[in-house]
């Protein structure tokens, strides 16, 4: 399960946000039920545990499951380099 999926799980305390065959990657969360406010918290629990920052500008593309997971492994990987 992706760390998405368990954070989503972890937030609603919904099972199904753990099957990719109940809620695909694809689908809009706001769709599938979460609100606003969840998607806040969301975004609180992608930068307190997995250290990527998301801006406001950030957040209004960030619609789906797999958008969530492109958007933090490409910062992540951003961050991998480091620098000296």
């Amino acid at each position: 399960m992706s760390t998405i999926r368990e954070l989503l799980v972890e937030l609603t305390g919904t099972a199904e946000y753990a099957d990719p065959g109940a809620i695909g990657d694809d689908v809009d969360l706001a769709a599938s039920g979460i609100d606003s406010g969840d998607l806040v918290r969301l975004v609180l629990l992608v930068e307190q545990r997995l250290g990527v920052e998301i801006g406001a500008e950030d957040m209004e593309e960030l619609r789906s499951i797999a958008d969530y997971e492109r958007f933090v492994a490409g910062r992540s990987t951003a961050g991998a380099g480091g620098g000296a």
